[in-house]
């Protein structure tokens, strides 16, 4: 088992992240946050800030940097201090520099701002009245979508003629994905350009945006990222600090550090929607579903920048079903910026999903998963494209054969003063590709270099670089160096949406099979030791009847010290052939405390089929991770936004999330079947799927355990009271 590559590194503290990079004569920044939720800024009085100690810059709306709004793939991305209005309380609207951090946290807090306030609207169950349709979603899905069956003229006419029908309102709470490393960058500029240092889930979109938001648009920008502490769609985009601390830098003509307190992570940047899902289900007495309806709603910030898609991530795909009916809608409000984080849509959808369907099974008097197995999708429901790969009966037998499902009880059990009870939900995440390029060099000394810019934000990319390089070079995985988070090496693209294995893997298939052409080719050139031979290579080696080299001895002889090659992989064909998907199994146990009610998770089993897995280890780390998200997500997380827009929460005294004591031994198992219809490497993504349906599987486990059915997350005690 290849261990992974970085681990040394970051356990022992060798790992340099953007903010631990120190140069020389380096200033430092300090971002000034709102206190209205909703105005515009009258007037700001800097005068005692510019003479305080230190002071090297002070950037207002009255005084901005100038930036201009740059866009990707995922949109056009917010840049700071370019208008005087606050649309959310703690908005970015102002920068000050200093010789130190401290002078330049003081001096902010000497300036005096003065606000044109306006009525804020933060609360999504007050707006709800208010809900307006999203926008098509990024797939250029409609924002609602019917399948009705032949000869049905309605959803509501197929959940009439559903012998049984379950109904109920669900909500989850507003998130922040809460990385261990806080958002900060270090600029500095040279003849050449920007080079800036700063984490971000893909270095060559980052010098992207950069180029297009400064202005003047500079000669280059060289953006290094090659350890990011944690991201999952919260550091997708360029952030406040690198905005600033880049400009800064090149108006002060110094390197510039800018880093976001733990505090400031809460609004400077962007969390998960809170969301309300109604979901309806029609079935027959022996579970076939007729009739499923979900409607959703989700709060989006002010310039409705992001929809968090719960029923177009869920039941659009999830279950075989005669009719469909799902709607999203949203509610503008003065908070935050929402965003993408770690299974958007899907693992707040399948908390209401999932216990919608256990709702079912107890109105049947069905066993949970018999139930989930009967409506089993061999397609999307109204699509033909039927699942290249689809496994998710056996993740279910295995798992319930693993964690005991037979000795359950519909009642649950109890434990001394412990109320005991077991759960299970459904996960499902899409598998996708985004488009890639890598570039592997063999070297003289036969060893090989793969190379990407991409980024690793603690998922292994690298490690398995280095696996899936030697694998598809035919060496050992000792003898490949990988390398990414650099915008300078060849554009990777964006790691999210778990794509990073798929993407990146199928690249570097290409690019190995172009250099061994080319290594071959050259081997039996004139003047190469086997000129005008037929070649073959295998083991490192060009092969010829009775005689071998290695690539470096090939390259030696012919004096070079490398041969490169790239290779670029993005989706195609396949996806007007097959539907794509992970899928998984979750199984909680659950004990409650039949006196305090304190809610405790005691066991977990996640069982998955998502392709081919590279690496147990790591996979199954990144799941555990996923999983225990999940838990978090039920029993933990949630911001609490007062009337006014502040963050009640807003640090890690009050945002909560698990700690070791919170989590038991979690079981992870594999069901393996590589998908090569979907790509070369055969491996679909395992980054998200872990933390869908867990929460979902915690709520079935208190209801199997307790009796009482909660509809929200998190689960408080007084959830549970009787």
């Amino acid at each position: 088992m290849t261990s992974r590559l970085d681990g040394a590194l970051k356990v022992t503290g060798r790992a340099r992240y953007g903010a631990d990079h120190n140069l020389p004569g380096m200033a430092y920044g300090y971002v000034l946050l709102s206190t209205i939720a909703h105005g515009e800024v009258a007037a700001m009085d800097v005068t005692a800030a510019k003479s305080a100690p230190g002071v090297l810059g002070v950037y207002s709306p009255f005084d901005p940097l100038e930036l201009r709004t740059p866009a990707t793939f995922l949109g056009e991305t917010w840049v700071p201090l370019q208008d005087r209005e606050v649309a959310y309380y703690g908005q970015p609207i102002g920068f000050v520099v200093a010789e130190t951090f401290e002078q330049a946290r003081d001096a902010a807090m000497l300036i005096e701002v003065s606000y044109h306030a306006r009525p804020a609207l933060t609360s999504l169950t007050d707006g709800l009245a208010s809900a307006e349709d999203a926008p098509p979603a990024m797939d250029g899905a409609p924002p609602t979508i019917t399948v009705l069956a032949d000869g049905v003229e309605s959803i509501e006419e197929a959940l009439a003629a559903s012998p049984v029908v379950v109904e109920a309102t669900y909500s989850t709470a507003t998130q922040n994905h809460a990385a261990m490393e806080p958002h900060s960058a270090v600029a500095v500029w040279d003849a050449d350009g920007l080079t800036i240092y700063s984490g971000n889930q893909g270095s060559d979109l980052q010098a992207s945006e950069l180029t297009a938001a400064l202005v003047p648009e500079p000669l280059s920008v060289h953006a290094v990222n090659p350890f990011v502490g944690g991201a999952f769609g919260g550091k997708g985009r360029t952030s406040v600090p690198a905005f600033l601390a880049a400009s800064s830098a090149r108006i002060l003509d110094r390197p510039v550090k800018a880093a976001l307190t733990r505090e400031q992570v809460f609004t400077a940047t962007a969390g998960r929607a809170a969301t309300v899902q109604t979901i309806t289900l029609g079935a027959d007495r022996t579970g076939t579903l007729i009739a499923l309806r979900h409607d959703s709603i989700c709060s989006t910030p002010a310039d409705r920048s992001f929809v968090e898609p719960t029923s177009h991530g869920t039941s659009r795909e999830w279950y075989a079903t005669q009719n469909l009916a799902i709607s999203q809608k949203m509610v503008p409000l003065h908070i935050p910026p929402t965003t993408f984080m770690r299974a958007p849509g899907e693992a707040p959808g399948s908390f209401a999903l999932e216990s919608a369907i256990d709702e079912l099974a107890v109105e049947l008097g069905m066993d949970p998963i018999e139930l989930r197995m009967r409506n089993n999708s061999a397609a999307p429901p109204g699509n033909d494209l039927q699942w290249s790969s689809k496994h998710l009966d056996e993740c279910f037998q295995i798992g319930a054969a693993r964690f005991g499902w037979a000795q359950r009880s519909p009642r649950g059990h109890t434990d001394g003063d412990w109320l005991v009870g077991i759960g299970t939900a459904t996960a499902m995440f899409p598998a996708l590709r985004f488009p890639a390029t890598v570039e592997i060099t063999l070297l003289a000394d036969d060893t090989a270099e793969v190379t990407t810019s991409g980024a690793d934000p603690g998922t292994g990319l690298l490690t398995v670089m280095s696996m899936v390089g030697a694998e598809s070079l035919d060496i050992a995985p000792e003898r490949v160096t990988p390398r990414l988070g650099d915008s300078a090496l060849p554009p990777g693209g964006l790691s999210g949406g778990s794509t990073a294995t798929a993407s990146v893997g199928t690249a570097i298939m290409l690019a190995a099979t172009k250099v061994l052409d080319d290594l071959q080719a050259l081997a039996s050139s004139p003047g190469a030791p086997f000129e005008g031979r037929e070649v073959s290579y295998a083991d490192g080696q060009v092969l010829v009847a009775g005689a071998a080299l290695t690539f470096g001895e090939v390259l030696r002889a012919m004096g070079r010290s490398s041969l490169s090659a790239k290779g670029s992989s993005a989706p195609g064909e396949e996806l007007t052939k097959h539907s794509f998907s992970s899928f998984g199994a979750q199984f909680c146990e659950v004990r409650v405390h039949r006196w305090t009610r304190e809610a405790r998770v005691s066991r977990l089993l996640g069982v998955f089929d998502a392709g081919r897995i590279i690496n147990q280890q790591m996979a199954r780390s990144q799941l555990i991770g996923g999983m225990i998200w999940g838990v978090s997500a039920a029993l933990h997380e949630g911001l609490e936004i007062e009337e006014n827009g502040r963050l009640a929460n807003g640090d890690f005294a009050g945002y909560l999330v698990p700690v070791n004591a919170d989590i038991p031994d979690i079981d992870v198992h594999f069901v393996e079947y590589p998908d090569t219809l979907h790509n070369a490497v055969g491996a679909k993504g395992i980054g998200e799927i872990g933390t869908v349906g867990v929460a979902a599987a915690v709520a079935n486990a208190i209801y199997n355990a307790t009796g009482t059915r909660v509809r929200h997350i998190p689960i408080m005690i007084e959830d549970l009271l009787d």
